[in-house]
């Protein structure tokens, strides 16, 4: 019997997430598995990322089933033994003989056939485990083995948000998120329905749309460019920055910020920069609005003899306000990771901050959860610049009819915009506007 287009696309992917440095999502998303059914590629994306979010469980549960220990299987073999005890511990809809036999067969197609068997005889021990507990933690140690964390994020996210919300933060990562997206054509919600995808109003800003069934990704509206994949605390994000003539977003790639700053300032100018040209060629692509100039340069040698009223820094950054989008990175990132990437946000920052005309504004941002790389790197630049507290904008938006989410005060942390899985309908998110003197 052949192996399903949708487990062999989970392997492969899953295998190439294990070696390098790529993500998930976008492999999801790529080219290579655009010609998935809607419905492969749905199971492909639930193997994928039920894998990457349950890693350690699934570990500890085939440590128990194997004459091994994990250290000493191939890569290849282990990546098929994760994906048959994921569907086995997680997913009753799927045939527990299937999920076994396919993932013997992924091992053959690796060409580890002489694991066949030692595969076969662990998930088969496997499946006469009992269930997964439910998850009863009081504690980050508890918590973190329970949830599929990293013990040291559970620790610090503890003593920032309080052990009631770290609960809430890694709860909201295990689950699948629902998209998000933004519209640009009033004819797209029309289009979109038509096409079987069910949308629900968003539950932060008034022009976003959550999508309850269908795959957006396979439409043509989506196609087209009149609607994109955007979460709602990125959108919120972009917005915060207001209304100008002259724009300049910094690290602009893959675009969804840049498309709203266009869209909603229509008449300014807009420049997109990227360290990359394959990211900036795929920016253009997704936005290609003819007020959006996008170049290829690295924010922190960049100069301009123009200065700009408004200017996003939205910074590289650990992304752990994301980790229920992509889990991979709970099991890449270290602390050292956090000092490298302060280095290099305070650098974009202060080359950012010297774009800035007198009187304009600039909004720094990251999708991450870490102090270090939010508030410690904005309080140690703002020289010449003022903090300017975001629920001046908050209110600006809500009475524009932008914003629909009514506590303002919950979205903040002082002067700043911080958004946290779990307690807020959306990834992670911290923004700080600053205003030149």
């Amino acid at each position: 019997m052949a192996i399903s287009p949708a487990r062999t696309a989970a392997f492969d992917i899953l295998l190439r997430v294990e070696q390098t440095e790529s993500f998930a999502s976008e492999l999801l998303h790529s080219a290579g598995y655009s010609k998935l059914t809607s419905s492969d590629h749905g199971l492909a994306t639930e193997l994928v990322m039920g894998v990457l979010r349950w890693k350690p469980v699934l570990d500890r549960e085939l440590a128990a089933s194997s004459s091994l220990k994990l250290d000493k299987i191939d890569v290849e073999v282990l990546t098929a033994l994760r994906l048959a005890a994921y569907q086995l511990k997680f997913l009753d809809r799927i045939p527990g003989h299937a999920a076994v036999h396919e993932s013997v067969e992924l091992v053959k197609r690796a060409r580890k056939r002489s694991a066949a068997a030692f595969v076969n005889a662990v998930l088969r021990k496997l499946s006469e485990r009992p269930k997964l507990p439910p998850t009863t933690a009081t504690n980050a140690d508890e918590l973190a083995a329970q949830t599929a964390h990293p013990l040291w994020l559970v620790e610090r996210w503890t003593q920032e948000f309080g052990f009631e919300v770290t609960q809430k933060i890694c709860q909201h990562d295990q689950l699948t998120p629902q998209t998000a997206i933004r519209l640009s054509a009033g004819s797209a919600a029309d289009e979109l329905k038509e096409e079987g995808v069910e949308l629900s109003p968003g539950l932060l800003l008034t022009h976003a749309r959550r999508v309850v069934s269908g795959n957006v990704s396979h439409t043509r509206a989506f196609r087209r460019g009149k609607i994109a994949i955007q979460d709602e605390a990125s959108q919120l994000v972009a917005l915060l920055l207001g209304h100008g003539q002259n724009f300049l977003d910094c690290c602009a790639a893959p675009g969804g910020k840049t498309r709203v700053i266009a869209e909603g300032n229509p008449q300014a100018s807009v420049l997109a920069l990227d360290l990359h040209p394959q990211r900036a060629a795929l920016l253009r692509k997704l936005v290609p609005a003819s007020n959006v100039t996008v170049e290829t340069a690295d924010m922190r040698s960049f100069e301009s003899p123009q200065r700009f009223d408004r200017v996003l820094a939205d910074v590289p950054c650990s992304g752990t306000g994301t980790l229920a989008h992509n889990p991979e990175i709970k099991w890449k990132l270290t602390e050292d990771d956090l000092r490298d990437l302060q280095e290099r946000q305070s650098a974009i920052l202060r080359a950012a901050m010297k774009c800035v005309a007198p009187g304009g504004r600039i909004v720094y941002s990251t999708c991450s959860l870490e102090r270090e790389e939010n508030s410690a790197v904005v309080e140690q630049a703002l020289e010449g610049f003022r903090v300017v507290n975001v629920r001046e904008e908050l209110e600006r938006l809500h009475s524009e009819g932008e914003l629909s989410w009514s506590d303002l005060d919950a979205l903040g942390s002082g002067p700043y915009l911080r958004t946290l899985p779990g307690k807020h309908p959306c990834d992670g998110f911290f923004a700080a506007i600053l205003e030149r003197k």
